[in-house]
């Protein structure tokens, strides 16, 4: 893979095309979000089966991850974005003529496999592309990039929607998928796999052996999965705590705004500052602790303005932490087997947010909306203290002259 100094695309150059097909990817993706429970109670499904369409993406996504990063270490990343683009191209254009639940919830299936192939790969790519001193920069931009695009989907199909109707819409995202995945075939640079390991069955016990073996790499994985906990709790159940204390519709959806924009706009000066500080490891556990305090405050909030402190402490606690878990997951593992590092980070990601959606919400059934946030950073503490001990004795290598 070029890197930065090395003849071929610089490093911005190729930083920029990842992010740029990575914003096209999720924005096509995600423009389906405020539509698709809409459409499909159109055609008689109940609320309770469009729960659990929405949770076949997450599980697929979530069981394909390392599986489908293990294989971009095999195969090469440039083939399993492809392959991602494409299968995501056939769910979405799948999904303009979906007319029942079970169809539905086989298209979400697929998505999920397509986003499962794409996400690791690219996350793996940035990786490979970035010198070692810019490695959080570098996250820094391709997350922001991400949520931009995830941000970005649900407005415009919900505009969009309002005047051309669901299918249509449904198109324009298959027709965004199909220019980016033109983009990833003719303008990303081939990568060739790592033969190094060998193939077949024993190359992916091997793999499989040295990324379980790997206790830092098993560390951010479980802050990944106990801060997903806290962010799926917060995309389930804050409108409703936020309507019990009064807020109205307009008041719920700016603490999500603020949530998302300090969320995004603190990834790259957080990402830069961890290339600068010597342990990047320390950033990252403020972070998680920061996101255990954040979604603690939302328990005694009573006032609009409470809500709004605690989301862009939310948000920005996040920044915080997740550019540094991805660059700390490409400092701990070797190239062979990046793709399956980052294929178990993902699936960290969808599987807590799983969770914090599914396991919480009886518990605040049972003990009501304030216990409960309150309760949810209780829980994220076991997985900050098992990230501490997980890096415990990580040094960063520093380049000479750094």
């Amino acid at each position: 893979m070029t890197r930065s100094g090395d003849h071929g695309p610089s490093f911005v150059v190729l930083l920029t095309l990842c992010c740029l097909v990575t914003f096209g990817c999720y924005f096509a993706v995600s423009i389906r979000l405020p539509l698709v429970p809409l459409y499909a109670r159109s055609f008689g499904v109940t609320t309770a089966q469009i729960g659990v369409i929405n949770a076949a993406f997450y599980l697929m996504a979530g069981l394909l991850a390392l599986p489908s990063g293990a294989l971009s270490d095999r195969f090469g990343r440039k083939r399993m974005a492809v392959t991602g683009s494409l299968i995501l191209l056939a769910g979405m254009l799948l999904l303009s003529i979906g007319r029942s639940y079970p169809m539905l919830t086989l298209i979400y299936l697929l998505l999920g496999a397509g986003l499962a192939a794409f996400g690791p790969t690219m996350m793996s790519w940035v990786a490979e592309i970035a010198p070692s001193t810019h490695l959080g920069r570098a996250y820094g931009w391709y997350t922001t990039a991400l949520f931009c695009a995830m941000g970005a989907g649900p407005a415009v199909g919900g505009a969009a929607g309002k005047y051309l109707g669901y299918p249509p819409v449904f198109l324009i995202g298959a027709l965004v998928v199909a220019v980016n995945l033109w983009a990833v075939w003719r303008l990303l640079p081939a990568t060739e796999p790592d033969a190094s390991g060998g193939g077949g069955r024993g190359r992916w016990r091997r793999s499989l052996n040295e990324v379980l073996g790997n206790r830092p790499l098993l560390g951010c994985w479980a802050a990944a999965f106990g801060a997903c906990i806290v962010t799926g709790m917060f995309l389930s159940f804050l409108p409703l705590h936020a309507d019990n204390r009064g807020l109205g519709v307009g008041q719920i959806g700016a603490v999500f705004l603020v949530q998302a924009a300090a969320n995004g706009v603190s990834r790259i000066p957080f990402g830069a500052f961890s290339d600068r500080v010597g342990q990047r490891k320390h950033q990252a556990l403020a972070g998680v602790l920061l996101i255990t305090l954040s979604i603690a405050a939302f328990a005694p909030a009573r006032s609009f303005h409470h809500f709004l402190v605690a989301g862009i402490a939310l948000g920005a606690s996040n920044a915080v932490a997740f550019t540094s878990v991805g660059a700390l997951i490409a400092e701990t593992v070797a190239p062979r087997i990046r793709g399956m590092a980052m294929g178990g980070y993902n699936t960290a990601i969808y599987f807590g947010l799983m969770a914090g959606s599914i396991l919480l919400g009886p518990v605040i059934e049972a003990i009501g909306f304030g216990p409960g946030f309150l309760l949810t950073g209780v829980l994220n503490l076991p997985f900050v203290l098992c990230f501490a001990w997980a890096m415990r004795g990580y040094r960063r290598e520093l380049p000479e002259g750094v």
